[in-house]
């Protein structure tokens, strides 16, 4: 049988490559004789840029920016013709925090500043269009610190500008300045369809694993609404209902109001690597992430991939590292049945040890069950 091998990375511990291999590895003990093709996916999140690279090429440019602290990181961006493909996290990205320093004041101080410069550089290579994967942040400042980098500066009611992260924003006036864009087209690819602000918003529903507490994610939540009136006032666009505004902390929302299209982050993937032409061969297809949970059924990469098989008639199992969203809510996206690789390793302490190598026996179990 042909099996569509589909992945996207599973949080800090393998990438969606990784990920891929070790599902194969674990399958093909089982199955030898069975078609793997292995495409590993993103969804605008960690690892967004670097499946694009491996499917379809294109050109990297190296830069040094802004990190979430303040201090300058390496980063890169991708040019495919006219076009460049970033992705926040590589700027502003959970991974750039240490866990020891995953608390309600980082949580209120980070900034996006550094993918402000990302994009800043795109522009200046004379590209037509800049794809913007969100996803992965360790920020909830509204993209003031992107905005800033552009040109469009946030300041107080005396002109001063206010500090950098996002409850700083509470004492924001006004935005000093414009995006200065030259004509660049912005797309945000984002990984979800969360709104900017309330319990569906980026404070709220993400704050949390960021280091954010109660008080926090009630100090950014409000910040958030203030700037949200100040990007309508500033820049023309009140988008804090719109779906994906909450995205990378409410990257989203500054995005929207500079004009910026919104795709599915994983839609486009999707797209891009050939994902349908793939899954038209298939007889099976597999995807998998760290967590499969409820956000996995707003917008992200499984849903994609399970709609599309759907679609097709085809099968689509999950493989990922936990399982918390139950069979009824996992069919009506696509999701024929779900493995976890912490459960069949024996506890997530057990699963964490060796990534690679639980992923592969649970791979290899689940075949006994699905290859012909």
């Amino acid at each position: 049988m042909r099996v569509v091998v589909a992945p996207d990375s599973f949080g800090g511990t393998l990438s969606a490559t990784a990920a891929a291999d070790a599902i194969a590895t674990g399958w093909r003990r089982c199955a030898p004789d069975d078609e793997l093709r292995l495409l590993p996916l993103a969804d605008g999140g960690t690892g967004f840029v670097e499946v694009l690279h491996t499917a379809l090429g294109g050109e990297w440019h190296e830069v040094e920016v802004t990190g979430p602290f303040g201090d300058p990181v390496p980063a890169r961006w991708l040019r495919i013709g006219s076009t460049a493909y970033l992705e926040s996290a590589a700027a502003c990205g959970l991974h750039l925090v240490p866990k020891e320093r995953r608390v309600p004041d980082t949580a209120r101080t980070v900034t996006t500043r550094g993918v402000g410069e990302l994009v800043a550089d795109a522009r200046d290579a004379g590209v037509i269009e800049v794809v913007i994967g969100l996803g992965g942040s360790a920020t909830t400042d509204g993209g003031a610190g992107m905005l800033a980098a552009l040109g469009a500066v946030a300041v107080n009611a005396s002109g001063v500008p206010v500090p950098a992260g996002g409850a700083a924003l509470a004492g924001c006036a006004r935005l000093e300045g414009v995006p200065e864009l030259a004509g660049v087209r912005l797309v945000a690819a984002a990984d979800v369809d969360n709104p900017l602000l309330g319990e569906h918003g980026a404070a709220a529903v993400f704050g949390p694993q960021k280091g954010a507490d109660d008080t926090a994610v009630a100090e950014l939540d409000a910040a958030l609404a203030r700037f949200a009136d100040v990007l309508a006032g500033g820049l023309g666009a009140d988008v804090r209902d719109e779906p994906g505004a909450g995205a990378a902390g409410g990257l989203g929302a500054a995005l929207l109001a500079c004009g910026a299209r919104r795709v599915s982050g994983a839609g486009l993937v999707r797209e891009l690597v050939g994902l349908d032409a793939e899954l038209d061969k298939a007889d099976l297809a597999i995807t998998g992430e760290g967590s499969f949970d409820w956000q996995s059924l707003r917008g992200k990469l499984i849903t994609a991939v399970a709609r599309g098989a759907a679609d097709r008639g085809v099968p689509c199992v999950v493989l990922a590292g936990q399982v918390s969203v139950g069979r009824r809510e996992a069919a009506a996206v696509g999701v024929d049945s779900a493995y976890s690789v912490a459960e069949d390793a024996g506890g997530v302490e057990a699963s964490m040890a060796d990534p690679a190598g639980t992923l592969a026996a649970l791979a290899e179990r689940v075949a006994a069950r699905w290859s012909r």
